[in-house]
């Protein structure tokens, strides 16, 4: 499959704790985290919800 790298570029203060989690689980934890992932419907479905807070590249 893809990679594409996602990089954390706003911060998780007063987000929620399920979108906190979903940048954990995308290994994001500071901001200017960069993380290279295989681009599965999984992946996919959680950078929708937190695409207010990343930034996304094809790796």
């Amino acid at each position: 499959m893809a990679k594409i790298t996602v990089t954390k570029t706003r911060s998780t203060i007063e987000k929620t704790e399920r979108v906190k989690l979903t940048m954990k689980a995308l290994g994001l934890n500071k901001i200017g985290d960069s993380n290279t992932v295989e681009h599965t419907p999984a992946i996919a479905g959680m950078i929708k919800k937190v695409s207010h807070l990343v930034s996304v590249k094809n790796a």
